[in-house]
């Protein structure tokens, strides 16, 4: 724990949910639900206005649609658009300090105390803060932030979250217990439900009620790593710094089916797809990987992931496709499966595969079901399938806009963007050759 409060933490207020509304106005002050808009899907974020109602991130869709009022909208997520926004914040925190850590795409820890000396008194960092929140709004075209500032990251983070959204909080030195010690157990990063369950079982409801415990009470109920780790929390010790370079640790990509998967044919067509785009993405940024990672979502919920470690890094997809299909088949697909994913870590520079080896890797039994020499004839799906809610479009005609919904062969668009007023409803035929998918709009240029 520092003397000053210098470490900044920076929560993109709903933040996938606050792009859409910048980006489609007609949605501005309207409850919005970005996730997965299919009979499987999970939400990421609920806007302000929709987590009235209930709504929450890892909610079901489904009972986020059961708890929002007709009119909310369903939206499927648009990372290109996030990804865009998301840089333009962190550049503006990379002025302010040379270390800055992303934790995710809206979420950041920054070191005011390093790079040229500046005051670091409650009033300085107060005033800085307020410039940076002005400044993010600014630049995102009215994406706002909450911000906290403490002597640690602990504190920080907590700060950030105390008054969302578009806060600020600055904890002062010598002041981190009487912030921390009211506030419910569970705002203690490490303590999930299984965790305050056990906790509550001992009369242990808030940090002060941890702060109370003994070290030998805690290692005894939470395991020796995780009740010395509470054990620090709760009296606000934690001296860890602020990590610029977190590094790459793996590269992966999953899928959500609209209904449970069994058939180890059908999985296994969508590993070879995933494998692809990993393996793409590998060699765009000249990585190769050694252990691949097959995960799995349960009918149930169940989630599982079964892992091999390779002799060498890879980047080849035929490599990776093979190990995770025989990675499948160990598993098993008993009951269905709503996700499926592939994934490969252990990263390393581009290293050149053994130059010994054969293209063929020895033949090893493998409950998956091999490919069938002539792939199978698939109906072409429908041609309002090629739309989701919320993509981006652009029509010859009548100019850009979004998906508002499809359905019966038809795709309705509502045309508008980031500087215009909310724009016309139009449906047309979902095979009309004029209406192409389009690059997210860029606020930043006026229509």
């Amino acid at each position: 724990m520092r003397r000053e409060a210098s470490v900044l933490h920076l929560d993109l207020d709903a933040f996938f949910a606050a792009v859409e509304q910048r980006d489609k106005p007609s949605l501005r002050g309207r409850p919005v639900v970005v996730g997965g808009v299919g009979g499987r899907g999970v939400v990421a974020t609920a806007s302000y206005e929709a987590r009235a109602y209930g709504a929450r991130s890892a909610m079901s869709t489904a009972e986020a649609r059961r708890r929002c009022p007709p009119g909310t909208a369903f939206l499927g997520g648009r990372f290109a658009a996030y990804r865009r926004t998301s840089d333009v914040v962190m550049d503006l925190l990379r002025e302010l300090s040379p270390l800055v850590e992303p934790v995710s795409i809206d979420e950041a820890y920054v070191d005011l105390a390093a790079g040229a000396p500046r005051d670091l008194s409650v009033s300085a960092v107060t005033e800085l803060a307020e410039r940076l929140k002005e400044r993010i709004a600014a630049a995102t075209g009215g994406v706002t932030g909450s911000v906290g500032i403490g002597s640690s990251k602990l504190m920080a983070k907590i700060a950030s979250d105390l008054d969302k959204p578009d806060g600020l909080v600055v904890v002062p030195p010598g002041k981190e217990l009487d912030v921390l010690h009211p506030l419910p157990v569970t705002r203690l990063g490490g303590v999930g439900p299984a965790t305050a369950e056990r906790l509550r079982q001992v009369g242990v409801a808030t940090v002060a009620d941890l702060a109370a415990k003994s070290l030998p009470d805690l290692v005894a109920l939470a395991g020796r790593a995780h009740g010395a780790g509470l054990h620090a929390l709760a009296r606000a010790d934690d001296d860890r710094a602020v990590v610029p370079d977190r590094g790459v640790k793996s590269v992966s990509h999953e899928e959500t089916f609209e209904r449970d998967l069994t058939d180890l044919d059908v999985l296994g067509r969508e590993i070879d797809s995933m494998a692809a785009r990993v393996g793409a993405r590998l060699r765009a940024s000249a990585f190769s990987g050694r252990t691949v990672t097959v995960k799995l979502r349960r009918y149930d919920f169940t989630t599982i992931t079964r892992s091999q470690t390779l002799p060498q890094p890879t980047d080849d997809v035929r490599q990776i496709a093979a190990t995770a299909r025989r990675l499948l088949g160990e598993a098993g697909t008993g009951g269905g499966l709503r996700l499926l994913g592939v994934g490969v870590s252990g990263l390393s520079v581009y290293a050149q595969g053994d130059l010994f080896a054969t293209d063929e890797e020895p033949a090893e039994e493998s409950l998956a079901t091999p490919e069938p020499e002539e792939p199978a004839e698939v109906p072409e799906l429908p041609a309002e399938r090629r739309w989701w809610p919320g993509q981006d479009v652009r029509h010859a005609e009548l100019g850009t806009g979004w998906v508002w919904g499809r359905g019966l062969g038809r795709v309705t668009v509502r045309f508008e963007g980031p500087s215009t007023p909310p724009g016309p409803v139009r449906t047309l035929a979902a095979d009309d050759p004029l209406l192409q998918p389009a690059d997210p709009p860029d606020w930043r240029i006026p229509e």
